[in-house]
């Protein structure tokens, strides 16, 4: 969640410090790929969607368990999936009432419709069912992506391409506004679709957590998670044999790729911070995850970069140029958490 409020930009600085061909490597994973391949910036958002997967079989167990209908626990659902929805287009500048302009598609609004569908199926079909849901959507989707060329395309146009894809055309016929990439829309309508299995990785993992927890000590839940993270990350990985790791497409290698990086890192710290019992170092990132949305709204909003030029503006204005770069991604992604803190310190927190 650090990588929200700035860190991409902090690391890009430090590394110019000392250029060479790792920090210059490093560099180059601060940023997203132009098409296909993958880089750490490219994990955030799917990392998120999985997490956000992995907490709802732990919520929705506690609503039951509280004696909460299901017919509230289903509007709490849909009313958190529209109003997702309704914030990515407020952050993509919905108060410009500027409808022609307007980008619809967002980052929130596929966090929202992902993370909808998939708790509305975990809600009401058995695990075999979503895990073949899962399965058909991945394989679908993948043959859609590889033997459908869009309609509007010249002939011969790769369909895994920018112009050829179906994803594209799906969204020029049927998502209303304008798109992040001209003709097309990284989270656009028919690419949610690899999405929801994201989120729906997420919540296996949180129900083999909600079922194993009193039955399986806690290493070999760690290792269990480790062993299936190493699984789905080699198909993912065989998979781009023939259908490219690609997060604008959200292809079905990348969705396997990214939740075997996912399930592997929450295997991880499931172990240091659960297992060991290793949890005063997490303090830092907890103040940002309690309010991760929060920060990412804000920072559209909040003159974050003007405060942090106000107060480190001027050490930075005498130092060299690669220094003075460090200390003002420094001073920014200061001012972001202690923003966070004082939220934190404050008790407030937005719950959407």
């Amino acid at each position: 969640m650090l990588f929200i409020m700035g860190f991409a930009g902090l690391i890009t600085a430090i590394c110019a410090l000392w250029p060479n061909p790792m920090t210059d490597a490093i560099a180059r994973q601060m940023g997203h790929v132009s098409w296909n391949g993958l880089t750490q910036h490219d994990t955030i958002f799917p990392l998120f969607l999985f997490i956000a997967g992995v907490s709802f079989p732990f919520s929705l167990a506690k609503q039951r368990a509280g004696g909460i209908c299901e017919r509230r626990i289903l509007f709490k659902v849909i009313r958190r999936g529209m109003t997702l929805i309704v914030l990515g287009m407020i952050y993509n500048g919905l108060f410009r009432f500027d409808f022609a302009s307007l980008r619809v598609a967002s980052v929130l609004g596929r966090i929202g419709l992902a993370w909808m569908f998939a708790s509305l199926l975990y809600m009401y079909c058995k695990v075999r069912t979503r895990a073949v849901f899962a399965a058909v959507v991945l394989i679908g989707y993948s043959l859609l992506m590889y033997l459908v060329v869009a309609p509007d395309a010249p002939d011969g146009t790769d369909p895994l391409s920018v112009a050829g894809n179906i994803a594209g055309w799906v969204d020029r016929q049927w998502l209303p506004g304008t798109f992040a990439c001209g003709s097309f829309d990284p989270e656009g309508l028919l690419s949610t679709l690899p999405a929801i299995v994201s989120a729906l990785f997420g919540m296996f993992t949180g129900e083999f957590l909600l079922r194993k927890r009193s039955s399986l000590s806690g290493k070999r839940i760690a290792l269990c998670m480790a062993l299936a993270a190493v699984a789905i990350t080699v198909i993912g990985i065989i998979w781009n044999c023939w259908i490219p790791i690609n997060k604008k497409l959200w292809s079905s290698s990348f969705t396997c790729v990214v939740t075997g990086y996912s399930l592997g890192l929450f295997a991880l710290f499931y172990y240091l911070i659960d297992v060991r019992g290793w949890k005063r170092w997490t303090f830092f990132f907890r103040v940002i995850g309690l309010n991760s949305i929060t920060i990412y709204l804000a920072q559209r909003i909040v003159g974050f970069g003007g405060i942090a030029n106000f107060f480190f503006g001027g050490a930075a204005s005498h130092c060299p140029e690669a220094i003075a770069r460090v200390i003002s991604n420094a001073g920014y992604v200061a001012i972001c958490w202690l923003f966070l803190y004082f939220l934190y310190r404050k008790s407030t927190f937005l719950k959407v």
